[in-house]
């Protein structure tokens, strides 16, 4: 197979079963894990239910040539497959992943994009973090928390590997909130590099481009790792009609799609010919529904859509997904499609449909308006306590340019990380660390500035949802969309500055309730690598007294050796070993 071990866009693909029914469930008495605990009762910072169950997985992280649209790279795969396993369980289960690396000179890590953490702030996976890479020929067990439900995904964490293939899905099952017949599970948007991610990292670090060069543009885009590719365009070796992903409906029903936007950078547009999508969640965070006929995802967003097959039984239409204008891309395939064959239909016909996506539309490079609906469990946002500007930009810095964050771009230390020097109670930290220590505030609102016009960022904190209050341009006014209950999400959309020299802003809060420190970055790998990141430093005095356990510590000593042993490159904003050595 093309994508390896992979049954993702496939008719045999694995999907969620619905809530995991299970002795101990039962045992207890209850008809699900969450008992009472509803979408619209059960506010996700407190009400965690207890189904006193752990569920495991073990991933091994290895390198493989890989061809998802036909042309072979070099990629980073987990259990030989692109894109890797579903982690799947109930909501207040325990997640067990026993992570080994099989990379022959490069740490690892695995980050749970969208789980909170809370009590387990040490098991978030970032390198320079929480924790030092996982080494060559180490292994490390995560344990954590489903402390909240509904669509998300875990990717690599070290360097850009997440740009490399070292991504999948996670689907946490919780009260039902959207009426659907069948859960036809992730649908994972994905834009491609031929060129492998390590080389893209060099030239975004090189000290030879101009400003306003941008990365190497993408190749492809690919739904579930799926997509043709023109082999004419491409001197790589490359295998023709590669295969495209497919997917099943049965007319008069109605289907739950869990939407990841897996892509290293760009904003995708996600349609299907003749059908709406009704939208029931977003992030993780259950919403009132609305329909639309195109979902705008952001790099790391996720969205839960209903899909009412509304044709006859014979027919086949094309799902789409397209990257948006503002996205960087070389324009020979940012048109992903797949194929969704009603019960009736020959699966190896050709759909014949037109895509409804408008060039309006294509060339909005924005996501879900904040008016568009309300969290179901409503929040009000609280005072502030503390207030940040938070400004971006891309400087110079002598020899490079680089993203800045207040005029500091950031630079980790794998060897020493930041959550464990706040443990032992240092709180003296290198100025590239970019450490924001909002000590013991309740509630921290920042005003987030982006000052370069040709650039958006999705920006992702760790530990929390951000209540999103307004975006605009120029100087913020003090308004905010739907106080009362505004928009949550993990990951928010900052667009690009206005060609006036404008900037762009969003406002953003967020809750001081999960001692820790988090990253807050952009979700665009090149952004990310160039030092667009900040640490936040959240209740340094907890931090001190949290019982972290020992084995959390051991990356570090592994990485110590494995460091000791060989020369390591300092390429991007925290370190990679060069293939070189």
């Amino acid at each position: 197979m093309t994508n390896g071990a992979a049954f993702w866009g496939t008719l045999e693909a694995v999907t969620p079963e619905s809530p995991v029914q299970r002795s101990d469930i039962f045992d207890r008495g209850l008809d699900t894990p969450w008992c009472a605990l509803l979408h619209s009762n059960a506010n996700p910072t407190n009400s965690v239910p207890s189904t006193e169950h752990t569920v495991y997985y073990k991933f091994d992280v290895s390198e493989m040539t890989i061809a998802p649209d036909g042309v072979q790279k070099d990629g980073i795969v987990v259990n030989g497959a692109f894109p890797g396993p579903m982690i799947s369980a109930n909501w207040g289960d325990w997640i067990e992943v026993e992570v080994t690396n099989h990379l022959k000179l490069e740490g690892t890590s695995i980050h749970w994009h969208g789980i909170k953490q809370k009590s387990t702030p040490w098991m978030d996976g970032v390198p320079s973090f929480q924790q030092c890479p996982i080494a060559p020929n180490s292994s490390f067990t995560y344990r954590f928390r489903a402390d909240v439900y509904g669509t998300s995904w875990w990717h690599a964490h070290y360097s850009a590997q997440n740009a490399g293939g070292a991504f999948g899905p996670i689907v946490i099952k919780g009260p039902s909130h959207g009426v659907y017949d069948y859960d036809l599970g992730p649908v994972m948007l994905s834009d491609w590099w031929h060129a492998s991610y390590i080389e893209v990292v060099d030239y975004v670090m090189s000290d030879n481009k101009p400003a306003t060069q941008p990365p190497p543009k993408s190749n492809n885009n690919l739904i579930n790792g799926k997509m043709n590719y023109p082999c004419a365009n491409t001197t790589l070796p490359c295998t023709p009609n590669a295969g495209i992903a497919k997917f099943k409906f049965v007319s008069g029903k109605r289907h739950l799609l869990r939407l990841i936007n897996t892509s290293a950078e760009g904003l995708q547009k996600f349609s299907i010919d003749g059908h709406s999508l009704t939208v029931i969640a977003n992030d993780m965070v259950p919403v009132d529904p609305y329909t639309t006929n195109v979902m705008s995802l952001a790099p790391g967003q996720r969205a839960d859509v209903v899909v009412e097959a509304t044709m006859g039984s014979n027919d086949a239409v094309w799902m789409r997904s397209s990257l948006a204008k503002c996205a960087q891309y070389d324009g020979v395939s940012p048109n992903a499609v797949a194929a969704i064959y009603y019960e009736s239909a020959n699966v190896n016909n050709v759909p014949t449909t037109h895509s409804q996506l408008t060039t309006a539309e294509w060339a909005d490079c924005s996501t879900t308006a904040l008016n568009a609906t309300t969290p179901l469990c409503a929040i009000p946002v609280p005072d502030p306590t503390a207030i940040e500007d938070i400004n971006f930009d891309y400087q110079y810095n002598g020899t490079n340019w680089l993203w800045v964050v207040n005029n500091s771009s950031f630079r980790g230390d794998y060897n020493d990380p930041v959550f464990l020097e706040a443990k032992a109670g240092n709180l003296k930290f290198e100025p590239e660390r970019n450490v924001y220590d909002f000590g013991a505030n309740k509630s921290i609102r920042m005003i987030v500035y982006n000052w370069f016009e040709p650039a958006p960022h999705p920006m992702h904190l760790h530990g929390h949802d951000v209540y999103i209050l307004q975006e605009g341009f120029g100087a913020w006014d003090g308004s905010i969309v739907n106080p009362q209950n505004p928009i949550r999400r993990d990951t928010f959309f900052v667009q690009a500055a206005a060609d006036n020299g404008a900037p762009a802003y969003t406002v953003v809060q967020f809750d001081m309730d999960n001692p820790g420190v988090w990253p807050l970055h952009c979700h665009i790998a090149w952004h990310m690598t160039a030092g667009l990141y900040i640490s936040v430093l959240e209740r340094p005095d907890d931090i001190v007294t949290l019982d972290v356990p020992e084995s959390s510590k051991e990356t570090c000593k592994e990485w110590a050796v494995f460091t000791g042993q060989y020369t390591v490159n300092q390429t991007d904003s925290g370190l990679w070993v060069g293939s070189g050595l």
